[in-house]
Formats: structure tokens, C-alpha cells, sequence
């Protein structure tokens, strides 16, 4: 039985047993009042284990969304390579029939390209399943009342945070308030346990020029918050500096329609960015067999 279905029958029990004591407190005992009131305590709180329950099963469906999502983006690269690569063989036979292709050099290239191959996508699978594991070790550690500010989730292989920023900071400011320090110390010691991503922290505010002396522009502001950010994970909570970055965006990458202000409100937000260090990609990219046209 899943999760609502339960709850459903719960709150039937629930119900019949309040029913039944109403109907009957006059003519029953001491004694059968109270078993009624202690099952209808065990209901109580079963009930509520049982609606913590589907919460998190909301949690890993939306999980489990974001893999189905990076999964097709992973076959989309996987076809194009192969399209790629049936049209070097074409070419090649092409050639092959003018009698100009040597056989047994086109088959150590298409060897070395599936092995090539091979390796982007062992690299991008483990990728994959680092982000997945990330984004559901860091939304179980946040309660209720932090999820309803934080949005966690992948895209096309990079975990975005976003904060709130009423959360952080107060109205045109760039001071971290210490009601975002909880939230923060979470997501600093997940960083932690992810040692080889690298984070960057972009700030985004809405449309409204800032008014502040010391603050000219929203560029300004974007940047300041996003600088406050990382000197929080640094200096409060012992991320390597090295793997923090800090930009700001301004007004120009808004996430909804300024027009209202429950627009407004999304576009005002600090994003933390977890994407893997890009040396190791770098490397396959170096390995990557190179053709030579002088050969065909």
C-alpha cells in the first residue's frame, strides 16, 4: 500500500474511532474509553510517521526525475558520436574503393575512437551518479522548512542550489544573516564530502535599481552577495578557497517574469553551482585519437 492510500485509511480510522467515543462516552466503561484512547493515540502516530513518509517519497521521485533527465541527455551524446563515427567509416570505404585507404590503419582508428568513446562516457556515467548521490544526500539533510527556500536539482550533469534570498540576506544588502548560517553549514558540510567539485556561487537579483549610497547598480549587489557567500564557506565553515569561485549576474539571468512579484521574488536568489573539476576532462579531451587525412 502506498503512502497516501495509508494516510487515506488513517484518517478513515480516525475518524470512526473519534465517532464511535463521541456516540458512546455516556454508556461505556473507564476502562473501554481507554483502549479506545490509546488506539486512537497509536493511530496518531502512525499517521504522522506514515505522512513523513510520503514526504520523502515526493523527495526521491523528484530525484529520480533529474536521472531520467541527465540519462537522455547522455544518449543524445552517445547517438551523436556514433553519427560521427558512421560518417568517418563512410567516408573511409569511400575511399577504400578508389583504392587508396589502407584497411588495417581505418580499423585501429575506429578502435581508438570507441576507446575514446568508451572512456567520456565511464567518465560522464560516474559524473552522473556523484550528482545524484549529492543532490539526495543534500536534500534529506534539509528540513521541511529550509526546502520550502532551497531548490536542489541537476542539469545536464551540474547540481544547481538555489537559494532564496530573503533567506541570506535582508533587503539590499550583502550581509549573510544568521538565520541562513544553519542552512549554509549543511551545504558546506556536504561540499566537504565532495572534495573534487569545484563551486561557483552566482547572485541574481529582479529588475528594481538598488538605491544605496555604497552600492551602484544591481551588478553590484549580485556580485557583493555572491562574494559574501563564499567568504562564509571559506572562512566560517573550512571550504578550500580554491575551489570556490563568486559572480554576479545581476538582473540579466532571471528565472520568471519580473512583471509580478512573486516573479520578482524567484529572480532574487543566490545559486550554488557543483560541477565536477574539469581536469579530468581536459585530460580525455588531450587523448582524444586524432585522424590523420594525409593516411586516407
Amino acid at each position: 500500500m502506498n503512502p497516501k492510500s495509508k494516510i487515506m485509511k488513517f484518517k478513515t480510522l480516525l475518524l470512526g474511532i473519534a465517532a464511535i467515543g463521541l456516540v458512546s462516552t455516556s454508556c461505556v466503561s473507564n476502562k473501554k474509553y481507554s483502549e479506545l484512547q490509546g488506539k486512537y493515540d497509536e493511530l496518531q502516530t502512525t499517521y504522522g510517521s506514515t505522512r513523513e513518509e510520503l514526504i520523502n517519497c515526493n523527495a526521491d521521485s523528484r530525484n529520480l526525475q533529474s536521472q531520467l533527465q541527465a540519462a537522455n541527455q547522455s544518449n543524445a551524446e552517445l547517438k551523436k558520436g556514433m553519427q560521427e563515427l558512421k560518417h568517418t567509416l563512410d567516408k573511409s570505404m569511400e575511399a577504400n574503393n578508389q583504392g587508396s585507404v589502407n584497411i588495417s590503419k581505418l580499423v585501429d582508428e575506429i578502435n581508438a575512437s570507441n576507446k575514446y568513446i568508451k572512456q567520456l562516457v565511464d567518465a560522464k556515467s560516474k559524473s552522473d551518479s556523484l550528482n545524484i548521490a549529492l543532490t539526495n544526500k543534500l536534500t534529506r539533510s534539509l528540513s521541511n522548512d529550509e526546502l520550502k527556500d532551497v531548490d536542489v536539482k541537476v542539469l545536464k550533469g551540474v547540481v544547481y542550489i538555489s537559494l532564496a534570498d530573503n533567506m541570506l540576506f535582508k533587503t539590499g544588502s550583502y550581509e549573510v544573516n544568521s538565520r541562513a548560517m544553519e542552512t549554509l553549514s549543511k551545504i558546506a558540510k556536504i561540499l566537504k564530502d565532495y572534495k573534487d567539485f569545484d563551486v561557483l556561487v552566482e547572485g541574481n537579483t529582479d529588475n528594481v535599481p538598488i538605491s544605496r549610497t555604497n552600492i551602484r547598480n544591481n551588478w553590484d549587489l549580485s556580485a557583493l552577495r555572491a562574494s559574501s557567500i563564499v567568504q562564509v564557506l571559506q572562512n566560517d565553515f573550512g571550504i578550500n578557497p580554491q575551489r570556490l569561485s563568486a559572480a554576479g549576474r545581476g538582473e540579466y539571468n532571471p528565472i520568471a517574469d519580473n512583471t509580478s512579484e512573486v516573479g520578482k521574488q524567484r529572480n532574487r536568489r543566490t545559486e550554488i553551482i557543483i560541477t565536477p573539476k574539469l581536469d579530468d576532462f581536459m585530460d580525455l579531451i588531450d587523448k582524444a585519437p586524432e585522424s590523420d587525412q594525409n593516411d586516407l
